[in-house]
């Protein structure tokens, strides 16, 4: 028998919708699984065939906290299952997201991407565009530059 994927590391059990999932708690509709991610189709669809992909470790809330093992699995997950939507929905592309934090729209403290099959004229809204001042992306590129050096 296999130890747990996560049974080396020191876990925080966390008691969101999606822990409860992927403890088997509550039902969804799962349409993947494999040792460290679960696919399961939202139930507040943006459109038929959005899918949410969750990494199993109930430990981490985003992309700021969760490791770069489970990350890539979910990375993984994610690419696998993105044309299996798009073929099953007939959709025209799909759009791969990720919000993180509140104030970028994560709702549940929970690294998760959705998966949402897109049609053209489809009416889901994309963000809306500015462009940089004189100076404005050159300043930006060297903060984020040296903050990545000094990582």
């Amino acid at each position: 028998m296999q130890p747990h994927p996560f049974a080396n590391r020191t876990v925080r059990m966390n008691n969101c919708i999606f822990c409860k999932i992927v403890r088997g708690e509550i039902p969804a509709a799962k349409i993947y699984e494999d040792e460290t991610t679960l696919a399961f189709l939202d139930i507040q669809p943006v459109h038929p065939g959005h899918t949410l992909v969750v990494s199993k470790n109930t430990a981490t809330k985003n992309i700021f906290d969760i490791s770069p093992e489970d990350w890539l699995a979910v990375s993984r997950t994610v690419r696998k299952l993105a044309g299996a939507i798009e073929k099953a929905t007939a959709a025209d592309g799909i759009n791969i997201l990720m919000n993180n934090r509140a104030h970028a729209g994560q709702v549940i403290e929970h690294p998760h991407v959705h998966i949402i099959p897109r049609f053209a004229n489809d009416g889901f809204e994309h963000w809306r565009k500015s462009t940089y001042q004189d100076g404005e992306a050159q300043a930006m590129q060297e903060k984020i530059r040296a903050l990545l050096a000094n990582a």
